[in-house]
């Protein structure tokens, strides 16, 4: 959980530099303050999703570019190994259109990522826009009610029990279209999204289920927004 942000801010700097942009150029590009920009790409602050998805937009880049593993980073033997995660307890990364949930979150190298996604946001724009990321990627709603929205299909309205098995290469956004609050279990594959996980899960907070106690590393108040 306390994984270096060092690749990920290597491949925002590499890809503002091919861009010839400078950091006070991408800041107004992107709206990011640029003492933020600076922090990302020295790994001294965590690359949430929301800033992933604004950077990857500023810079007209496929969002997988900025978080594909290090070559170095190679997935460990499959041996027998295991993650068991307790109702309620799991690292936690929040922002202000989503909460996610990040179970088995020590094992690195994995094949998949599970997130347990708290949805949030009410429209597309709320959301910021849509996201495309390499591989692919199955949704199962878990409670409330939301829509997949993407740019190849209409909106596509899922509720408890629905599940949808999808292209992450198709630019693609989940809103929460019902009256109470919606939660998603979503398990992504492919290159560069375990390196995401491993950057998102620097800042962290274990929800302990039933004593209203929180264990925190880095929280999440202190990660600018």
């Amino acid at each position: 959980m306390k994984a270096p942000n060092s690749h990920l801010g290597q491949a925002l700097r590499t890809a503002r530099a091919e861009q010839g942009l400078s950091l006070r150029a991408l800041a107004a590009r992107t709206g990011l303050p640029f003492s933020t920009l600076s922090k990302l790409e020295n790994g001294k602050m965590a690359m949430t999703y929301d800033k992933l998805v604004v950077l990857a937009q500023g810079l007209g880049v496929d969002l997988s570019s900025l978080v594909t593993p290090d070559p170095a980073v190679t997935a460990a033997p499959a041996l027998g190994r295991r993650s068991v995660s307790r109702a309620g307890q799991w690292p936690e990364a929040s922002s202000d259109r989503h909460r996610h949930h990040y179970p088995a979150a020590e094992l690195l190298g994995k094949m998949m990522v599970p997130i347990v996604i708290e949805v949030q946001a009410r429209s597309v724009e709320e959301l910021g826009g849509l996201v495309r990321h390499s591989g692919e990627e199955y949704l199962y709603v878990l409670s409330g009610a939301m829509e997949l929205h993407s740019d190849l299909y209409a909106p596509l309205r899922l509720g408890p029990g629905d599940s949808v098995y999808f292209d992450s290469g198709m630019a693609h956004g989940y809103v929460n279209v019902g009256s109470a609050s919606c939660q998603v279990l979503v398990v992504c594959a492919g290159s560069g999204i375990q390196r995401f996980a491993q950057s998102a899960g620097k800042s962290w907070t274990l929800i302990s289920a039933g004593d209203g106690e929180t264990g925190k590393g880095n929280d999440v108040s202190d990660i600018e927004t």
